[in-house]
């Protein structure tokens, strides 16, 4: 007895050694006098001070001149004193291991409603097309009480629903009339609940709140691709995360704790249930997730410690999605079959797809694609020089889950934009990477996070770039709003609805009924016959149109910003339209404001149309 004592005994103090030694445990930290100090006074009262100044910096913002740069040009000095406050007070904050995590919360927080919170606190109306395109859907799906028939292009949504449908199930389980109602505030709400998988992924790898609420900034410093709006993306990015998180707290501890290599038994069940419960709702929801968590968990398996636990959720999750693919979404799979196919010999074009197209485009936009790719490589490149610098992290699962994207990146452009998607998921892992590079544990932090303010201060201007440098298009005035209701309004099933872009407000919402036309989406020949004479131009996509189911062109401010920006057709586009309709008997303008007009169209030499 007295020999297995001492065994035990010996095991005990060897694995509290280990903790003690390894880099960002808590155990490792010595006991301070619990008094605060006036550095902690300072961190304490700089959070209110910067979210005061921000608040009143909102005060005297015009919307009205925002060019190029979109938000940057318009936010007054003010509200970047207030930024760069509130990263000194939380830099302030990691110099002191005794800060409460209730604190570095509020800095974290803090730092989410300054980016996120801005935009809804000064417009208007609901940001940014795609959401008002979802939330058209979410009407459909209540109208039609399920799948929406003659969706056209939005067929799609009819095969993933899940985000839909229980948006559906909530508006009328709460007697709201629609999303729109909560859908403005999804950007600042999705980024605060993202938070809690976060914090949960980090602290299967560390216990050191300095780095686990290090990474959480750096997250949100970083993550300027703007996926967080009102869609299925951002619902199924944050059920992402929280998979990868419970997956991660079933791995092997021993490379945290210093303790044996060791196995865990096997997954409790309540937790598997939960896993396999919230991938069969991300597979129902979105067609490029599952894809992503699938190459996740495969890279997670590599190491054959992890397969254990990794094996029965990557299985689980395989075979709902093959399940779901082959019989609800059987549809969209075999009609793209080809061209995934065909994507999948080209992994190089869907590697630059993202990349490209910038030649005409605004300079001011091609400044801002620069900046948000600069941050894009600079969060790899700190994320790699950790793997390097820090011994510790290549015991984790973190750079595995940095390269997990990167089969899928190979595998299809997704309309030009999975280069930017790869990023988005590989930045969870690669913010604490980051951190665990900038925040290296030693006996004098205080001269090492002040050291360290600069860079965070420079990660944050990339993500304003990104993230605020195309607001000029994502911001709709009451205005534009009037109009697209307007034409939803009045406009009898069977009408053709034509826009230049996609850039306005309640252009779907009745997708189901009429029959909507971009033109930046034609081919170039259809693009090319627009700009040389507007009005013949539209003689292809209209002639269709009768007084019993006319045609309704819509020009407004943020389609011609839109353009201006992205260089898809000439600048003047938009202007020289709508003078050559208005010159045009065949086309009368039944609405016009200050930032749109609305012509109607039924057919040729049909006089006034009225």
């Amino acid at each position: 007895m007295g020999k297995l004592q001492t065994l035990t005994s010996g095991r005990v103090a060897s694995f509290t050694s280990a903790v003690a030694r390894w880099p960002g445990s808590a155990a490792g930290e010595q006991p301070r006098p619990d008094r605060i100090t006036a550095r902690q006074w300072t961190a304490r009262l700089v959070l209110p001070a910067a979210l005061a100044l921000w608040l009143l910096s909102l005060r005297h913002v015009r919307l009205t001149e925002m060019r190029d740069y979109g938000l940057l040009q318009v936010l007054p000095v003010l509200f970047w004193v207030a930024l760069g406050l509130l990263t000194f007070g939380f830099c302030l904050a990691l110099t002191d291991r005794r800060t409460a995590g209730g604190w570095f919360a509020g800095y974290v927080l803090g730092l989410v409603a300054v980016i996120h919170a801005t935009p809804t606190l000064l417009y208007p109306t609901l940001r940014y097309s795609w959401s008002w395109k979802h939330v058209a859907v979410v009407d459909a799906v209540i109208r039609h009480r399920g799948e929406v028939p003659h969706a056209d292009k939005l067929a799609l949504y009819n095969q993933w629903p899940g985000f839909f449908d229980l948006n559906a199930f909530f508006l009328q389980a709460t007697g709201l009339d629609s999303a729109l109602g909560y859908a403005t505030w999804t950007p600042p709400v999705f980024n605060a609940v993202l938070l809690a998988p976060l914090l949960l992924l980090y602290r299967t790898v560390t216990r050191d709140r300095r780095l686990i609420w290090g990474a959480a900034w750096v997250y949100y410093s970083c993550s300027w691709v703007g996926q967080d709006y009102f869609a299925p993306q951002a619902f199924a990015f944050l059920l992402f995360v929280t998979v990868i998180a419970l997956v991660m707290g079933q791995l092997p501890t021993s490379a945290l704790y210093g303790a044996s290599d060791t196995l865990k038994d096997r997954w409790p069940v309540g937790r598997f249930v939960l896993v396999m419960v919230i991938a069969a709702v991300i597979i129902s929801s979105h067609p490029l997730t599952p894809l992503m968590l699938i190459s996740a968990l495969v890279v997670l398996s590599l190491p054959r410690r992890n397969r254990r636990a990794v094996l029965p959720a990557l299985a689980g999750t395989v075979l709902l999605t093959v399940a779901w693919d082959a019989t609800v979404a059987r549809p969209y799979i075999s009609e793209n079959l080809n061209d995934f196919l065909d994507a999948l010999l080209k992994p190089d074009t869907n590697v630059v797809s993202g990349l490209a197209a910038l030649g005409t485009a605004a300079p001011g936009h091609v400044v801002v694609a620069w900046v948000d790719r600069g941050l894009s490589a600079a969060v790899f490149l700190l994320a790699a020089i950790a793997f390097a610098a820090r011994p510790w992290v290549r015991r984790t699962s973190l750079p595995l889950l940095v390269l997990a994207p990167l089969p899928v990146l190979t595998a299809n452009a997704y309309g030009g934009e999975m280069i930017f998607r790869a990023y988005l998921f590989a930045l969870p892992a690669a913010s604490l990477l980051i951190a665990a590079l900038l925040l290296k544990p030693g006996s004098r932090p205080r001269l090492h996070v002040l050291a360290v303010y600069p860079l965070l201060l420079a990660l944050l201007a990339g993500l304003m770039f990104g993230y605020y440098g195309k607001e000029a298009a994502n911001y709709f005035t009451k205005d534009e709003v009037s109009a697209g209701r307007f034409v939803a309004a009045t406009a009898p099933p069977g009408s053709t609805i034509v826009s230049l872009t996609s850039a306005v407000p309640g252009l779907y919402l009745h997708y189901d009924e009429n029959t909507q036309v971009q033109l930046d989406e034609q081919d170039i020949g259809d693009q090319r016959r627009l700009v040389n004479d507007p009005v013949k131009g539209l003689a292809g996509f209209v002639q269709r149109a009768t007084p019993q189911e006319p045609a309704y062109i819509i020009l407004s401010r943020a389609q011609a910003a839109d353009i201006y920006q992205r260089g898809v057709l000439p600048g003047d586009t938009m202007q020289r339209m709508d003078s050559a309709l208005s010159k045009n008997p065949d086309y009368f303008p039944v609405y016009r404001t200050k930032d749109a007009v609305v012509y109607r169209y039924q057919g040729a030499r049909s006089g006034t149309g009225s």
